[in-house]
């Protein structure tokens, strides 16, 4: 086969590893900030809960993750598809890692901050939202970048839970060509032909928010 015939079936796969990296990339931001703020409560049950799935997933394989969602759930009556496994299971490893970060970014905003916000009486919501965050979500963006990216790569798992993405496109046809270097030198490009998507809405995202500039922070 031809490239030109080649790329079409691969097309069809980088379609199914583009949903999955979206959809899993809001799971994983919403899970981190769930989390991240869970870590920083002064509710000790609240922290130790964030803390248990933090540590569960960041300390436990993905690919094991994946397999337990896909086959062990249904065991136990909680059965979904291949796609929602996937993207459960993305989404809760990154968010895991995600959570960290906000966790750490949260407690980076000078203290004075706190202070002054509960000397004008703020709800801790209010708090949260008109003056920690605000600061804080600058500083999450080079790293979130960093965990889509991670992210992006660990999709091409889902193809050992049957799931069409482009890593099992790329393998099937190498099984029916026998082109492996054409095919794979193609998988190669278009994952990052993704990432560098990714890297760039990441870099957009910096500079709107004005990362290093009031920081001191070095010039890119």
């Amino acid at each position: 086969m031809t490239l030109a015939e080649i790329l079409p079936y691969l097309l069809k796969g980088t379609w199914v590893t583009v949903e999955i990296t979206l959809i899993s990339i809001v799971l994983a931001l919403l899970m981190a900030f769930l989390a991240g703020i869970a870590r920083v409560s002064e509710h000790r049950l609240v922290r130790w809960i964030a803390r248990g799935y933090v540590e569960l997933f960041r300390g436990t394989s993905l690919l094991v993750q994946m397999f337990w969602i896909y086959y062990a759930l249904p065991m136990l009556g909680v059965e979904m598809s291949a796609f929602t496994a996937g993207v459960l299971t993305l989404g809760l490893n990154i968010g895991a890692y995600g959570a960290e970060v906000v966790r750490g970014a949260i407690l980076a905003v000078p203290k004075e901050q706190y202070e002054a916000s509960i000397a004008l009486n703020f709800t801790p919501l209010r708090r949260l939202w008109q003056i920690i965050l605000p600061q804080a979500i600058p500083a999450m963006i080079p790293p979130f970048g960093n965990n889509a990216i991670e992210l992006l790569k660990g999709t091409a798992l889902v193809s050992l839970i049957t799931l069409h993405d482009l890593t099992f496109s790329g393998q099937l046809l190498r099984n029916l060509t026998y082109q492996t270097a054409d095919i794979f030198s193609l998988v190669l490009l278009l994952y990052f032909v993704i990432a560098l998507f990714i890297t760039g809405v990441v870099r957009l995202l910096e500079r709107r928010l004005g990362v290093g500039l009031d920081r001191g922070g070095m010039a890119r």
